[in-house]
């Protein structure tokens, strides 16, 4: 009888084992050939990087310097700038303070040394270097007014 049972649950075992071949032999393809993708994309990957990596180098060579330099690069930061700029037009610390959107305090620490003004402030600061004393006064009512 032990016999009889072995035989059975090794043939079971082997009509297991041969269905399971066939399921994950699908899959074994499906991943060879995901494979031999993954590797088709890492080589192109690989040529378009060295190809951008050509371009720029060419690029940068064809450039003028002139059109190298950004215009927001140039804006320079002096303390003694901003002081000068307040004393040209005559205006007191809270008055250049809200045509700039800061505080008193803040022009304060920038004329004294101590801070210096973020890049959109740096604009706002070029901005007010190109003003005139009565364009100043005219935004500056127009600010008290709004």
């Amino acid at each position: 009888m032990s016999n009889i049972a072995s035989v059975f649950k090794d043939e079971v075992a082997r009509q297991v084992r041969r269905q399971l071949r066939g399921e994950t032999e699908s899959l074994k393809k499906a991943s060879n050939r995901y494979r031999s993708d993954i590797a088709a994309l890492k080589r192109r990957i690989d040529a378009l990087e060295k190809l951008v990596s050509h371009l720029e180098k060419s690029a940068k060579a064809n450039v003028p310097p002139a059109a190298k330099e950004d215009p927001d690069t140039k804006l320079r930061f002096k303390p003694q700038g901003v002081r000068a700029q307040r004393t040209r037009l005559d205006l007191s610390a809270p008055e250049l303070g809200s045509l700039l959107g800061v505080s008193a305090q803040t022009i304060y620490n920038w004329e004294t040394g101590k801070t210096r003004p973020r890049p959109e402030q740096m604009s706002a600061i070029a901005a007010v270097r190109k003003m005139g004393k009565r364009e100043v006064k005219a935004r500056l009512d127009q600010l008290q007014a709004a």
